[in-house]
């Protein structure tokens, strides 16, 4: 079953840092991910991950966040934009957190990302805005661990994507497994 849903915004940024800034438009490339970003590789690019293994897979070459969570934050004090959490794309319409893995997005006319896990967040979104961590992780009523700060994906056919882009869900067949980190 397709779902359909929309690109708000992209972002990259050619630095390691938190933050990405908004573009008109980025380019991703098979195999790699955003081109001109920081997290560009067939190899893990994340510093923390570079120095445990760094011949592992790149298995977050795109990060997305869904926009509503922006929403949420919002509505707890915060106040946060797109590319501020350092996704690439930022989405409106689709329940990110609620895909399985090895999700197709079919973003704008040519681009495909798979959905490999959930992003981990980090102790950097609380320097960015004290408090957001536990904002963007917490716990359901069973005491389990929820992230909530957004997916990771791998680039499988390349494309442009631009805000105000179509994105068409491709759910895979069941058996379905549910994300877990990356």
């Amino acid at each position: 079953m397709d779902v359909l849903g929309g690109v708000v915004a992209v972002s990259r940024s050619g630095e390691h840092t938190f933050r990405k800034g908004n573009v008109e438009t980025i380019r991703l490339l098979a195999g790699l991910g955003v081109e001109g970003d920081a997290h560009l590789g067939f190899t893990v690019q994340h510093r923390s991950r570079v120095a445990v293994d760094p011949t592992q897979p790149n298995l977050r070459q795109v990060h997305l966040i869904h926009a509503e969570l922006y929403q949420e934050l919002a509505a707890a004090g915060f106040t946060v934009a797109p590319g501020e959490l350092g996704e690439n794309v930022t989405t409106r319409g689709i329940d990110l957190l609620g895909l399985p893995t090895g999700t197709l997005l079919h973003l704008g006319t040519e681009a495909v990302v798979e959905v490999t896990g959930l992003r981990n967040p980090c102790q950097q979104i609380n320097t960015f805005r004290a408090g957001l961590l536990k904002e963007v992780v917490g716990r359901d009523e069973a005491g389990n661990l929820v992230r909530k700060a957004g997916i990771m994906g791998v680039v499988r056919v390349g494309g442009e994507i631009r805000p105000g882009d179509p994105i068409r869900v491709e759910v895979p067949a069941p058996p379905h497994r549910a994300l877990e980190r990356v």
